[in-house]
């Protein structure tokens, strides 16, 4: 995931979740471990579609579903593939296997956040870095994968924001249903 990524997660985070809708460049370099200056440019195309205002020493979210949709058209989920493999079980057995530090991401995010799916699902997205403990557990083979491991920044958390854009970008026929789930509850306020 690109840095500029993190501060829209962020910013997400904080306005939707946190209902924090002013917030300042400083604190989005300090706690993302960034320079102002990236943070500015990623403020830019914000600006220009009026999703955020800049004041003197703050920003004001205006827009978080410009925001989001925004950020769910640059991400490129295949480029953060770490590591792909298929297991020969069902979707529950394959996410009680995983190691504890996985963040889970797209339909178990889903389901572990919600307590249900809109539909079945046969793929597991996971966020982590350990790919050596993830590989023993689900060794390496040719057959259409059914597990896809992305790498974790050390920022990572699984918001809503996050996880709308993951499902955004999959192919997935049913990766509709959940999204649409997910837009229902981002619209009401149902989700956080």
């Amino acid at each position: 995931m690109k840095r500029y990524e993190e501060i829209y997660r962020e910013i997400l985070y904080q306005a939707v979740e946190m209902k924090k809708g002013n917030l300042t460049q400083s604190y989005l370099a300090k706690s993302l471990k960034l320079s102002l200056s990236v943070v500015n440019l990623a403020l830019e195309p914000l600006k220009r579609m009026n999703a955020v205002r800049v004041n003197q020493r703050s920003f004001d979210v205006i827009d978080t579903k410009k925001i989001l949709y925004y950020w769910a058209s640059l991400r490129n989920i295949d480029k953060d593939i770490l590591y792909r493999t298929r297991a020969d079980k069902s979707v529950t057995e394959i996410e009680s296997q995983m190691p504890s530090d996985v963040s889970y991401g797209a339909y178990s995010a889903y389901k572990f956040r919600f307590k249900d799916v809109p539909a079945d699902y046969s793929e597991v997205y996971v966020y982590s870095n350990n790919i050596d403990e993830i590989k023993k557990r689900f060794p390496q083979n040719e057959k259409s994968p059914n597990i896809f491991v992305l790498r974790k920044d050390a920022n990572f958390k699984m918001t809503m924001g996050m996880l709308f854009v993951d499902l955004w970008n999959l192919r997935e026929w049913y990766a509709a249903d959940f999204l649409k789930d997910v837009e229902a509850k981002w619209s009401t306020g149902t989700a956080y």
